[in-house]
């Protein structure tokens, strides 16, 4: 069994250190296509949130009857569910290549359900992984 040094190197004249990568964390290059793959997810969710957030206020606030919505309105959900599980399943990718806590994962998680939440949570996480790894 091989060891890999887990800390970064001592810094020369111009150069930025990196944080300590995580024990038993992934390569570099497949943190960078779980980050890429998070990231898509991530703005794809997020969009398609809003998008349900304003068929729920056009359906129950600005109509009479909501029984008078058209019915295309009901799929917006249903694609919003299908990228939710997608964001999911990368989201849980990326928290264990990169090590995260669980209660990170968790969170990073329910950004889903949060209008604009996945946006911030993606520019949090983005930026931590970006810093630890090096990418």
């Amino acid at each position: 069994m091989s060891t890999r040094d887990n800390s970064a190197p001592s810094p020369v004249a111009g150069e930025t250190t990196l944080a300590p990568r995580p024990l038993g964390a992934a390569a570099p290059e497949k943190i960078r296509g779980a980050l890429t793959r998070y990231r898509a997810l991530a703005y794809i969710t997020g969009v398609w949130l809003l998008v349900l957030c304003g068929e729920m206020v056009y359906k129950y606030l600005l109509l009479d009857d909501s029984h008078s919505a058209p019915h295309w309105l009901f799929y917006i959900g249903q694609v919003h569910g299908i990228f939710y599980m997608i964001y999911l399943v990368f989201t849980i990718d990326l928290g264990i290549k990169a090590r995260w806590k669980p209660s990170t994962t968790a969170f990073t998680c329910l950004a889903g359900t949060i209008p604009f939440a996945s946006f911030f949570f993606e520019h949090y996480r983005t930026r931590d992984v970006k810093a630890t790894f090096g990418l």
